[in-house]
């Protein structure tokens, strides 16, 4: 079962373990807008990265409060979905179906 966090420090400590970078939608990056984030991993060949630009940790951790936002990740995969908070709060309520 995935773990939810909106911890910066447990974020970055997963993401970069797995080689995971932050990034953008490339088409949402626009000007100075961040637009919709992900979690990259150029490593993995099964990781869909060519519509993905990096960016920094700072601005992902911008854009990520900004919009209210959680991880779902598994602690020993790469599995992980950027959803809202609201999500999270739905899940800890009891409906595992959230955010699938």
């Amino acid at each position: 079962m995935a773990e939810a966090t909106t911890d910066h420090a447990t974020i970055r400590k997963w993401a970069e373990k797995k080689g995971g970078k932050p990034a953008a939608v490339d088409r949402t990056h626009k000007g100075g807008d961040v637009g919709i984030i992900r979690i990259m991993f150029p490593d993995n060949p099964q990781s869909e990265h060519e519509s993905l630009v990096e960016i920094s940790w700072d601005e992902f951790f911008e854009q990520f409060e900004e919009s209210k936002l959680a991880l779902l990740y598994d602690e020993d995969g790469l599995f992980s979905k950027i959803v809202g908070r609201d999500t999270v709060e739905r899940r800890e309520q009891g409906d595992q179906k959230a955010a699938r």
